[in-house]
């Protein structure tokens, strides 16, 4: 059993990107359920829109560190950089022409970043990012993606496109099954707690990043919006701001909803506030010692020489097949 999955190193990772994705590959790695384990920084994706390329550089660095920081075992997973494997962009290329262009243009995500980005132009990355994302899990015959849901319609066009291929050119793709880990926070905006939380948000206040001052980090926590009958309840519908507090410390501290609940009865939101910024707090001070000790040391780029060697190991046996399928080039 293999899975894959990747982020993109466009700045700091926030809380919200912990605690509903970094937080879940660290517990799939050590639930020893999988052979094979392989984790990449995806920079192509990140340059679907554009991007400093010294600030790219730094924060692909930055993201290794993060992941280890964070629980990344070396020893138990693969961490390798998404264009340090050209079958990445090759095999894009080949799916591409077996993707159609209603399916793209219906995606959710391109509808909501191409209204973004009409000012500076709308890129064809943006349209066709999800067949270099079938890519990056194709290549590696990944039985399992961890997702969430707003990337399951992504998930779907990549067993469509897999099942397409292999109608047509015959069994080439194995066709991965995404894994929506339903007891995975979703966490909000502290400013507006109807809305998940981002680190495009305009307002700093309303994210915490993993890298965030950690006096900083608690003074968002204390003012994030709330209601007013200073009841401690999870109610996402009448009360999102206490609900996403809660659903932070539960969260980090792996207790239950209502076992919080319970120990706040009769108490203030002051009090409350007080006790979510401190687990927040205990949290980012334990990921950025360790952060620190990663951030300048040679054994990053070991971890990622190791990768980009085993993940190329692994995608230059698949390119070949792909290729000798579909007739690219002389057979070998």
């Amino acid at each position: 059993m293999r899975f894959i999955s990747g982020i993109q190193p466009t700045g700091n990772i926030t809380l919200g990107n912990y605690l509903g994705a970094i937080k879940n590959f660290v517990n799939l790695q050590n639930e020893g359920t999988f052979d094979d384990i392989l984790v990449f920084v995806a920079d192509l994706h990140a340059i679907t829109v554009p991007q400093d390329k010294l600030k790219l550089r730094q924060n692909i660095r930055s993201l290794v560190a993060l992941y280890l920081a964070c629980g990344l075992d070396k020893d138990k997973c693969h961490i390798f950089i998404q264009s340090e494997v050209r079958a990445h962009t090759e095999l894009a290329w080949i799916l591409e022409c077996n993707t159609y262009i209603g399916e793209l243009s219906r995606m959710t995500q391109f509808k909501d970043k191409s209204q973004k980005h009409q000012t500076d132009g709308v890129s064809t990355g943006l349209l066709t990012y999800p067949v270099l994302m079938a890519a990056d899990i194709l290549l590696y015959d990944a039985n399992v993606v961890p997702v969430g849901k707003d990337q399951m319609q992504h998930l779907e066009m990549t067993r469509n496109i897999a099942e397409r291929f292999n109608s047509k050119y015959g069994e080439t793709f194995v066709v991965p099954e995404g894994r929506v880990n339903k007891n995975t926070a979703k966490i909000m905006s502290l400013v507006d707690p109807t809305k998940k939380m981002s680190k495009s948000d305009e307002n700093p206040k309303s994210f915490i990043t993993l890298l965030d001052d950690i006096n900083i980090a608690k003074k968002k926590i204390k003012s994030a919006v709330t209601d007013s009958d200073m009841l401690i309840k999870y109610d996402f519908e009448n009360k999102p701001g206490i609900s996403n507090l809660l659903s932070i410390a539960s969260a980090i501290e792996e207790k239950s909803i209502e076992e919080i609940e319970k120990s706040f009865i009769n108490k203030n939101y002051a009090e409350f506030k007080e006790y979510v910024a401190n687990v927040v707090a205990d949290l980012l001070t334990k990921i950025q010692t360790k952060y620190n000790e990663y951030i300048n040391s040679p054994i990053i780029d070991e971890i990622l020489d190791e990768g980009a060697n085993y993940a190329n190991y692994l995608a230059d046996k698949k390119i070949n097949k792909v290729k000798n399928k579909v007739g690219l080039g002389r057979k070998k």
